[in-house]
């Protein structure tokens, strides 16, 4: 049970584990350098290619493993047009060329302008993109980004002991199963020591 060794720790000695592992993983690591170099206004990388690549180390698989691309969220309500956002996806497409990972650019300033079309319910308007981890279907919501110092700063609304103990906890704040149960059932593909809480 080696890979469950953080689970249950403080939350800080959490907090300190998972930024270790994230700044060490090579393709984590580059892609963070690349988004810092973009500038986006109130930018996270978050999710999936974080935790993924935190359950990658803890079971000895290499970098990249199950990861189909890295979530950038950025906030910008100056302009909430999609030919705003769109611009900024087109340039971000650029500045990430030759990654490793696939990059995917999304305003949270907007989400809430388009997501009831394409989801069928109603979404919050929020004011950063922080707030957009408390509406994940899943609690394994986490994001990262640089602080003024430079050194990597953690988000992480419902904490890290679902990530480390290789959990997949419901958040049911929106009627969101669907989206959790296909998550689950793609983490569990790669990672069989994954359990799935269910809705």
């Amino acid at each position: 049970m080696h890979h469950l060794r953080y689970s249950g720790l403080p939350f800080e000695e959490q907090r300190a584990a998972f930024l270790a592992i994230v700044t060490a993983d090579p393709l984590l690591a580059k892609t963070l350098a690349r988004v810092r170099a973009l500038a986006l206004p109130d930018w996270l990388v978050v999710s999936g290619a974080l935790y993924n690549s935190v359950w990658n180390h803890l079971t000895g698989k290499p970098p990249g493993y199950g990861i189909k691309d890295v979530d950038l969220f950025y906030f910008d309500d100056a302009d909430l047009s999609y030919e705003a956002e769109d611009a900024v996806i087109r340039r971000a497409a650029k500045h990430f060329e030759g990654l490793a990972l696939p990059v995917e650019v999304r305003n949270q300033a907007r989400v809430h302008l388009w997501y009831e079309a394409r989801f069928g319910s109603a979404y919050p308007r929020l004011s950063s993109s922080a707030e957009a981890l408390s509406w994940f279907a899943s609690k394994n919501a986490v994001g990262v980004c640089f602080n003024a110092d430079g050194e990597l700063d953690l988000v992480a609304p419902f904490g890290l002991d679902d990530i480390f103990s290789f959990r997949i906890t419901p958040n049911r704040v929106m009627d969101n199963q669907w989206t959790h149960e296909a998550k689950g059932r793609r983490a569990k593909e790669n990672w069989p020591e994954i359990s799935v809480v269910p809705w």
